[in-house]
């Protein structure tokens, strides 16, 4: 039975709200143009490194190209993919969802990166923003988390005010539920701690009904969105122009964090922390991460798909910070949601 959340919304027969005939090629392109501003941008960031190309076909339908920069001065490995599949119908992750869009063929086009800092104190990073058709359904998702490992609140203070501000130029009441819905997204529930300080989560957004369309009624996100209620039909103009807004505030947003932290000093202590933290990203991108499911689901390039997994990673058995140290104060403070665009220094 489907809860109120995830009910098939039936789409008004309207050539504002369906796509245009060159959707498809409109949005692989502004993906593709995606893919080549923010490498570009790290590229000047690092200083050193390089993107390396590796371009891919998927036999059923479609292809990609795969970014990697390694060893660079800042990134330890950075990669930034662009996709665009298709095929003959979804995966059962996406069905499971979307169950309107069985029997349709589909396409899916996309961009997507993690970015793993050498240094401890320079925090990975995430962003994906795709865009599915299934016959007559058609939606886009995405979103931005930050991930530190020794975390500074004005940091993650900047990171969600600069996509706020990307927000509040479509709707006042969209970064609020995407906030929620982004720390409802990347929780470890085995670990009962967000992956990080969050960042911003959408998904089946095709302008109609409530603005969360996730799958917990109870949580946070849905509870906010039901208190805000359905808003007026958006066209798909509309949310294709707040993804374009979202993912363009991705550089602004992260670029500030790296400079300012990239030349801190750290050691062992640091390092062996910052690795031993990098396996919750694994533990997460293994058995949570839709993207990854999806692409393993579609036969999508392996190598492609595994990308956003650090190059070095360590776990440790029965690990406890130490009280009163930076360590504790991420689990304390950090990995559990704050309302970070309200956040004030303490005065002393």
């Amino acid at each position: 039975m489907l809860t109120n959340s995830q009910t098939p919304t039936i789409i008004k027969e309207s050539s504002d709200i369906l796509p245009g005939i060159n959707a498809q090629a409109r949005v692989s392109q502004f993906m593709q143009n995606l893919q080549d501003e923010i490498t570009q941008g790290l590229e000047k960031l690092d200083g050193l490194g390089k993107f390396q190309e590796d371009s891919w076909q998927r036999p059923e339908g479609g292809g990609g190209r795969s970014r990697v920069l390694r060893d660079g001065a800042i990134f330890e490995q950075a990669g930034v993919n662009f996709s665009e599949v298709w095929g003959d119908h979804l995966p059962s992750s996406i069905l499971a969802q979307r169950p309107e869009a069985t029997g349709h063929g589909f396409y899916a086009t996309g961009t997507s990166l993690v970015l793993h800092p050498r240094n401890p104190y320079v925090p990975t990073v995430h962003l994906n923003y795709r865009y599915f058709e299934a016959g007559p359904v058609w939606w886009f998702g995405g979103g931005a988390d930050l991930t530190p490992y020794y975390p500074f609140a004005e940091d993650a203070q900047h990171f969600h005010n600069t996509f706020k501000q990307a927000c509040d130029q479509h709707h006042p009441e969209y970064y609020p539920v995407f906030k929620r819905w982004c720390d409802e997204y990347f929780y470890l529930k085995h670990r009962d701690e967000t992956r990080g300080v969050g960042g911003l989560f959408l998904d089946y957004q095709d302008g109609q009904g409530a603005i969360y369309r996730g799958p917990d009624p109870n949580g946070e996100a849905a509870v906010y969105s039901n208190q805000v209620g359905e808003l007026p039909s958006r066209s798909w103009e509309d949310i294709f122009a707040l993804v374009q807004d979202c993912a363009g505030a991705f550089l602004p947003a992260y670029v500030p964090i790296a400079e300012r932290r990239q030349g801190m000093e750290y050691g062992d202590r640091q390092r062996n922390f910052q690795l031993y933290r990098r396996g919750r990203y694994v533990e997460f991108n293994l058995v949570y991460d839709r993207g990854t499911i999806f692409g393993l689901q579609t036969n999508g390039r392996t190598e492609s798909i595994l990308m956003s997994l650090p190059p070095l990673v360590r776990w440790e058995y029965g690990y406890k910070p130490e009280p009163n140290s930076p360590e504790a104060e991420l689990y304390e403070t950090f990995l559990k949601p704050q309302d970070w665009t309200n956040w004030k220094p303490i005065q002393e």
